[in-house]
């Protein structure tokens, strides 16, 4: 059996390859050997690029061939299911998705499940809290199942750093196996802590099979590089000599924007991906990337697990991750079929306020988590996310998360498109959440040692891996005594400066209110501009320290604003004259520098908007419907107003509301069109 198994193993790695003279690496046989051979589970811990997926299509085909049923992957990332996807065809296996992106597709695939006409069914995490697939779908295959893998593992874990809640009810699929079948748990990113929290959830019975974490000719520099304007001019210069194409990471979508558009000024092929792009476009630049018909893609995380391109040339971070098992997941990316290829890391003054912000909203407050358990106990009847909303508050991507979270822990579950209090006796865990929260500020101290050490880069990262190895790698920058750091004219770094002072803003008009009732056409506000967003690297810092510190905005920031409405965003119609946002607590900060715009403009400026009533500062409100209550009766009109299109000014905008309400007041009193303009948008950080 063991022999034979073996041949069979190999002739299928070659096909899988297209070589005939292919061999496994060290401890991919026994992984398959384990799964398909001994029907055991494994826990498979392995380098970015070392074959997992080799592992489990091969012990699927042996599985098939001997009459067991499909297996089941589950995939955390629509790019990581296309790649598999198109892997399994060389095998001949039949692969199938349900996915987000393939609904008019679900039918047809559980049709073809019926009819055992499906080898691997690749499903995302998410899909396991859809209440009709774990009904209907997911016993078919849990009573069928000849293979359960579970890819990105470490997901499962909240030690880890890409922890996802519905990884857990893969607990609750655990349970729906027949005895007997193999289980693969994978994943690159896992350290001892993370892996014995996974084997606690799972269960003791997984054979652990780990594998060294070091990558050869992976080059690893680091570079403290604090302005975002020297960082754009080092990408260019940089990438611009590199060969063959690479990854730029960023830590916000708004930022893979701003910097694939800048490379681009400077003649640089480069795309910007996110998971806010729809997915035909990330499908194209994924292929595009693939076959090296762009130099480079700037993306978020969301370009990130199983994304398999053995000849990237380069990873370079334009910020810093917050901690090293993510970074060590992205800057893995590079050069896995490569004798060569760049890793480097360069750091930011916004780094830390960017992790930070993450690391605060990584886990619901203590009394935000009660407060919604409450709102549902005292309700008899199950609660939209709307009705929480309205008494909660908090985002909505928040909530949904939280929700999501509560329902895994027992204490909510759904009850078609509301929300219910369950029986189940509940209590915030504040040990775990504190506990975590410290290990993600040892991580983010741990990234200020790497990129600050003199020691060998390799050898510290996989140490913070809990890979030791004593030997140094020789080739990054401290082993090699080599720096990428180059010094630039003043000239080409004030180029960087300006093209980050024209990255305004679109802001949107709001066209409904917070219950669903639509904002009448006519009266709904422009589009209107933001000059830039807070604290950026243009003129946002700028910004911040008028308001922060000077109490007053500098004339640098009148010239920009005058700038951006006239030659910039010109629009039409053109306002007649200025209105402003006042303020109770700060009353002349928004009005002087309305008036100081208006004059630079050559218009009138009116203290036509009155505030009535103090209120809270709206950056506290959450969501649409507390930031609409909290202001939607604090203003009122005072006589007479111009009846011309009105610029109205206000110094932030996040969720668009005070100028909203300002704008339908304005229109009510018998204004023309209503032009929102703010010095900086604060809008929440988006990672993905």
């Amino acid at each position: 059996m063991g022999h034979d198994l073996d041949s069979k193993a190999l002739a299928l790695l070659r096909r899988l390859t297209g070589d005939p003279a292919a061999a496994f690496r060290p401890e991919q046989l026994e992984a398959i050997a384990a799964l398909a051979g001994e029907r055991g589970r494994v826990l498979l811990v392995q380098r970015t690029g070392w074959g997992k997926s080799v592992v489990y299509f091969i012990a699927t085909r042996l599985l098939r061939d001997r009459g067991l049923g499909p297996t089941l992957l589950v995939s955390p990332l629509l790019a990581l299911m296309r790649n598999q996807i198109e892997a399994a065809e060389r095998l001949g296996v039949r692969a199938a998705t349900i996915n987000s992106s393939n609904r008019d597709e679900w039918a047809g695939v559980e049709e073809q499940i019926d009819a055992d006409e499906v080898d691997v069914l690749l499903i995302s995490p998410e899909r396991l809290a859809n209440q009709q697939f774990r009904s209907e779908v997911l016993p078919v295959i849990g009573r069928r199942s000849g293979l359960l893998v579970i890819d990105e593992a470490h997901c499962i874990s909240d030690w880890g750093h890409d922890f996802r809640p519905d990884y857990r009810r893969l607990v609750r699929v655990l349970g729906l196996l027949p005895a007997g079948v193999p289980v693969l748990c994978c994943t690159a990113t896992a350290n001892d802590r993370v892996l014995a929290d996974v084997t606690a959830q799972l269960g003791a019975d997984f054979v652990p099979v780990r594998g060294p974490l070091a990558r050869s000719g992976l080059r690893l520099h680091a570079l403290d590089k604090p302005s975002q304007a020297e960082r754009l001019v080092w990408l260019a210069s940089v990438i611009e000599e590199l060969p063959g194409t690479g990854i730029v990471y960023c830590l916000t979508v708004a930022d893979t924007g701003r910097v694939a558009a800048w490379l681009r000024s400077q003649g640089i092929d480069a795309r910007a991906y996110s998971g806010e792009d729809d997915n035909e476009y990330r499908r194209a630049v994924e292929q595009d990337l693939l076959a090296n018909r762009v130099k480079v893609v700037v993306a978020t995380s969301a370009l990130g697990m199983g994304f398999d391109k053995p000849d990237l040339a380069f990873v370079i971070h334009y910020q810093s991750p917050g901690s090293p098992v993510a970074y060590y997941q992205q800057v893995g990316r590079a050069g896995r079929a490569l004798t060569e290829s760049w890793g480097i890391l360069l750091r930011g003054v916004e780094d830390t306020d960017i992790q930070d912000y993450f690391i605060g909203a990584a886990f619901p407050p203590a009394g935000l988590a009660e407060r919604t358990v409450d709102l549902l106990e005292s309700r008899a009847a199950s609660m939209t996310t709307r009705e929480i909303l309205a008494g909660v508050n908090v985002t909505q991507g928040r909530l949904e998360n939280l929700l999501k979270v509560l329902e895994v822990e027992g204490a909510v579950e759904r009850d078609g498109r509301g929300w219910l209090r369950t029986l189940a006796p509940w209590s915030y865990d504040h040990g775990r959440v504190t506990s975590v929260t410290a290990l993600r500020r040892a991580e983010q101290e741990q990234m200020r040692g790497y990129i600050s050490t003199d020691e060998c880069r390799m050898r510290l990262l996989r140490g913070y891996l809990d890979d030791d190895d004593p030997e140094p790698c020789g080739l990054c920058d401290n082993c090699a005594g080599q720096s990428l750091d180059r010094a630039f004219d003043p000239a080409v770094v004030q180029q960087a400066v300006n093209f980050l002072r024209k990255s305004e803003r679109v802001i949107e008009p709001r066209r409904q209110f917070p219950d669903g009732k639509r904002i009448a056409v006519d009266n709904r506000l422009e589009e209107g501009r933001s000059l830039a967003v807070w604290g950026d690297g243009g003129w946002g810092r700028l910004v911040r320290r008028g308001k922060q510190q000077d109490g007053r905005f500098d004339e640098q920031i009148i010239a920009a604003a005058r700038d951006l409405i006239r030659n910039r965003w010109r629009p039409d119609p053109a306002p007649g004259w200025v209105a402003y946002v006042p303020s109770l607590r700060r009353p002349e900060l928004v009005r002087d520098f309305a008036h100081r715009l208006a004059q630079a403009l050559g218009l009138a400026c009116t203290d036509a908007v009155v505030k009535v009533s103090d209120t809270e500062p709206q950056k506290t409100m959450q969501n649409s419907q507390q930031q609409y209550r909290n202001i939607k009766d604090a203003f009122e009109i005072a006589g007479e107003v111009p009846s011309g299109p009105v610029l109205l000014v206000d110094d932030m905008v996040d969720s668009r509301w005070t100028l909203t309400v300002v704008g339908l007041l304005l229109r009510d009193a018998g204004t023309g069109p209503v032009l929102p303009f703010a010095l900086a948008d604060t809008a929440g950080r988006s990672a993905r």
